[in-house]
């Protein structure tokens, strides 16, 4: 099954290149000139991932970002010129879960892109479950149930949930949940972690106490809030 992914650049030229690099690798491109004309397509159409720029007229990608979110976990990926490291932790804080600059590589967004929806599916794991207290991780759907209540997660949330499940009870440094959720390729910094833990922390509610903050050390997951 194509992928299904929906461009949104206000810039003619760049919107075309990314849709026609995407559309040869196999995907299925809808693209948006506008943070408007975007939401009408969400409304309408379900996809796999959202690859959103930041700068555009009228209602921008933040914006975008935000408005999704509030109905919809589906991967989105900034694309934007604005540089900066308080730019790009708004855009975690957003629930984006990832971040390219421009000039940027045709190739690395694709395998970005590819890879969080990979991830939204599931993967290998399908069939396991993860569980710890209220929270349970039923991985052949990708989902997360707290007691009897299914909520709704970004794919990068899930993916910091997933490894705070399989190391429970263990400290883990923001270096090494970088390395294990975002990768090696991550373009940010530690402080993208301490934003992620906040978001995954409101997603679950009363559960969200389960993560522990070890000062001057990092995160774990407890069976109690």
């Amino acid at each position: 099954m194509a992928d299904c992914i929906l461009i949104v650049e206000d810039e003619r030229s760049m919107r075309e290149i990314v849709r026609d690099y995407f559309v040869s690798k196999g995907a299925v491109c809808d693209v948006a000139r506008c943070g408007g004309e975007a939401l009408d397509l969400l409304r309408d159409h379900d996809y796999d991932a959202i690859v959103l720029d930041v700068m555009m007229p009228g209602l921008d990608g933040f914006g975008v970002c935000a408005a999704v979110r509030r109905r919809s976990g589906v991967p989105i990926i900034f694309l934007t010129a604005l540089y900066g490291e308080e730019n790009a932790l708004r855009g975690y804080e957003l629930g984006a879960d990832d971040y390219v600059t421009k000039p940027f590589s045709l190739a690395v967004l694709y395998a970005k892109t590819t890879a969080l929806i990979r991830r939204a599916r599931g993967g290998p794991e399908a069939g396991e479950t993860l569980a710890c207290g209220a929270i349970r991780l039923d991985l052949s759907r990708r989902s997360c149930t707290i007691g009897h209540q299914e909520v709704q997660l970004s794919p990068r949330e899930y993916d910091l949930l997933a490894c705070l499940l399989r190391n429970k009870g263990r400290v883990l440094s923001r270096a090494q949940l970088l390395d294990k959720v975002w990768g090696i390729d991550f373009e940010g910094d530690e402080r993208a972690v301490d934003v992620q833990v906040k978001n995954l922390r409101a997603s679950l509610g009363g559960a969200g106490g389960q993560i522990k903050t070890v000062i001057k050390a990092g995160y774990k997951l407890t069976e109690e809030g």
